[in-house]
């Protein structure tokens, strides 16, 4: 059996990390409810005297990109070999 051979170098999952992903998508509903938010009739009736859209969009965009820190941080790494 021969040894496979390795590069020395790791391999991350990079963009096809779901933590990635995740957050690019909550980012992006971020963004978007927080300019409906700052731009839309808040509806303050509706909703108790909070503008809903745009808390909820900041809350995402925070959210969003505690994911995208995450997957940064600490990258998935994946095996150059498999049994």
């Amino acid at each position: 059996m021969s040894s496979p051979r390795t590069s020395g170098r790791q391999h991350t999952a990079g963009a096809l990390d779901i933590r990635n992903i995740i957050g690019g998508l909550l980012g992006t509903y971020g963004v978007i409810l927080t300019i409906t938010g700052l731009v839309a009739d808040p509806e303050t009736d509706k909703t108790g005297g909070v503008n809903a859209n745009l808390w909820a969009g900041l809350a995402l965009l925070v959210v969003g990109v505690g994911f995208l820190v995450w997957a940064r941080l600490r990258p998935v790494v994946v095996p150059e070999t498999t049994d």
